[in-house]
């Protein structure tokens, strides 16, 4: 889960509560779904949070919905803004890939160290989360008196966003001192190496200039002209990216964080070849829920002014429809449907679709959704946050109306008996995500899909991935085991990790054409592992679940030749069992031989 770091001293003077102690804040911030993980270095709070809320990526945001919890703030906020003084023109020579932009202007802002530091971690999250880690959507902030804008025909101050062929300019980029070009940045500086697989591609880089020059080069780094101090009173924000829907959103989050320190809001105009935008884009929008079933999901009986009371105290607006035929006409827009929003009649990204009809005559809300929050996108969101600001804890546990209690599945007591005894083997038990990518489920273990060796079968491979990283699933798991021994490098040895993980592959007899299993995989890392400390555990396992169990050689090419054999349970071949061999130890910055077993957990039953 993502972490926050919140100075609680800062948070109580933004919230007002500075009679607040340590613990009574970390009660609070729990009701709000933010678990206290531990102090920072920095004496800070590090808080983990629901990654949906990405509202709270800073102390401001969190500040902002405690108020609310405590009732000291109520209903929806909507900063105003000053008319554009700005203009960013979008040049035809934008790459293709990354065609989007977006901005606001910032006065009268008041940055001390603390401020601008939560301004840092909030740009820096935003690019890791909604973002992408850049890839979706970048964000630039510049001290504005370091900009000259060249005159417009309206009069406004005018920037241009563009595309540059790799060498074709130089800037002073952020932490340097020497004029680079953006190639040179690529290849030169420790930003640039970091980013520089997002735009190595593209024909001409992104860059945005002003009447002086080059002065952002997004998604990369920004220039050092323009970087912002604790002296910086006006700030330019932009953002680019892959989807304006996306970077209109984070541009709110970052407003209402500034915003909350007591800044000014100005809009910028955006000027597409065929199309001119307004930004930031303030609007709010709205969802229809019923009574009854906002009683039937939190099982307690509200009244309609009940109801409304927690809608405020969750930083939204609900308003009475009664004796109305309505549903749900929420405007927030299909995933699917987000790229490429542009300026049409009415209401951006309108979905027309009704996703929760209401019978005529029943009570209803129309319920407002402020510009900060992206995570509202149907009425059971709506309905969370009104179960919050009542209390969760408050609410009473009751059993469901059935004829029957639920137990542990078989397969599921089976799972943990395998865990129990492996923790008494020694192991420490871990649970890894299911889904991974290419390179590391076989390049780096140095198989191939479909090569016919223990966990190198087909990947059932994820259509539209959310992330680079997770592009399929696993189809075994030595590939996550030796991923945490590679993030582990740092804690001491021996280290020896098990896992009762799933996995799959793709399989034309299954209905599915996917085949589904759990696996049960161990490492053990440490200066003496051999074949030999594998196959004792895995004996001592067997011998618990009263199998029989063989090991003869084979090769397989994760694995050392002649120190590798297969798992056979009750005459069926089940898994792999071995030293991990030297290259693949190395790709996996590993300096210690590492020892492993993997086989199907089916095998035990």
């Amino acid at each position: 889960m993502p972490t926050v770091d919140i100075d609680p001293d800062e948070l109580r003077e933004l919230t007002g509560r500075e009679e607040k102690s340590d613990e009574e804040l970390q009660d609070d911030l729990f009701g709000l779904g933010l678990e206290f993980e531990g102090w920072t270095e920095d004496d800070e709070f590090e808080l983990e949070f629901a990654p949906d809320r990405l509202d709270r990526l800073s102390v401001e945001g969190v500040a902002r919905s405690m108020r609310y919890q405590y009732g000291d703030s109520r209903g929806v906020h909507v900063p105003s803004t000053n008319s554009a003084d700005w203009t960013i023109e979008v040049d035809e020579s934008v790459p293709d890939e990354r065609p989007y932009v977006t901005g606001a202007v910032i006065r009268d802002v008041d940055l001390d160290e603390e401020s601008l530091d939560s301004l840092i971690q909030l740009q820096e999250k935003l690019h890791a989360t909604m973002g992408r880690k850049r890839a979706k959507g970048a964000i630039g902030i510049h001290d504005l008196t370091m900009l000259k804008g060249s005159a417009a025909t309206k009069g406004n101050p005018t920037i241009q966003y563009v595309g540059v062929e790799p060498d074709e300019d130089r800037f002073v980029p952020l932490d340097s001192d020497a004029e680079l070009t953006p190639e040179e940045v690529l290849e030169e500086h420790q930003t640039g190496r970091e980013y520089a697989d997002l735009v190595s591609e593209y024909e001409r880089y992104p860059a945005i200039y002003d009447d002086i020059g080059l002065f952002s080069f997004p998604p990369v780094i920004n220039g050092r002209r323009t970087e912002v101090s604790t002296d910086s009173r006006d700030l330019f924000v932009e953002m680019t990216g892959t989807d304006q829907w996306t970077i209109d959103k984070m541009l709110n989050i970052v407003c209402y964080a500034l915003a909350a320190r007591g800044a000014t809001l100005e809009d910028v105009t955006v000027e597409y070849r065929d199309h001119e935008i307004v930004r930031p884009d303030l609007s709010t929008k709205t969802k229809t829920v019923s009574h009854d079933r906002i009683e039937t999901i939190l099982g307690i009986d509200l009244d309609p002014d009940e109801v409304i009371d927690l809608a405020e105290r969750s930083g939204l607006d609900a308003t009475r429809v009664e004796d109305e035929a309505t549903g749900d006409e929420s405007t927030i827009t299909p995933l699917e449907d987000r790229d490429g929003l542009e300026e049409r009649d009415g209401p951006v990204g309108s979905n027309e679709s009704k996703a929760e009809d209401v019978s005529t005559g029943e009570l209803v809300y129309e319920v407002t959704i402020p510009p900060y929050r992206v995570d509202v996108l149907h009425p059971l969101d709506v309905i969370d946050d009104l179960g919050r600001a009542y209390g969760f804890n408050d609410l009473e546990p009751r059993y469901p109306e059935v004829g029957t209690v639920g137990g542990r599945h078989e397969r599921s007591r089976l799972e943990r008996a395998v865990r129990t005894q492996l923790v008494g083997l020694g192991f420490e038990d871990l649970l890894n995500f299911h889904m991974i990518n290419e390179e590391q489920n076989y390049e780096r273990l140095d198989v191939s899909p479909g090569e016919g060796a223990y966990g190198a079968g087909e990947p059932a491979t994820i259509k539209e991935p959310y992330s680079e990283d997770y592009t399929i699933l696993r189809t075994w798991t030595l590939p996550s085991l030796l991923q945490v021994l590679e993030n582990n490098t740092h804690r001491a040895y021996p280290q020896h990790l098990s896992e009762v993980g799933f996995a799959a592959e793709l399989d034309e007899t299954e209905n599915t054409g996917v085949a589904e299993g759990r696996h049960v995989g161990a490492v053990l890392a440490s200066h003496e592992a051999g074949y030999e400390d594998a196959k004792a555990r895995l004996q001592a396992l067997a011998r618990d679940f009263d199998v029989d169990l063989e090991t003869p050689a084979t090769d397989h090419p994760t694995f050392i030749p002649g120190r590798a054999a297969n798992v056979v349970v009750d005459g069926e071949s089940v898994g792999v069992v071995g030293e991990i061999h030297p290259k693949v130890l190395v790709e996996h910055d590993l300096e210690v031989p590492v020892a492993a077993f993997e086989f199907d957990l089916e095998a035990l039953r």
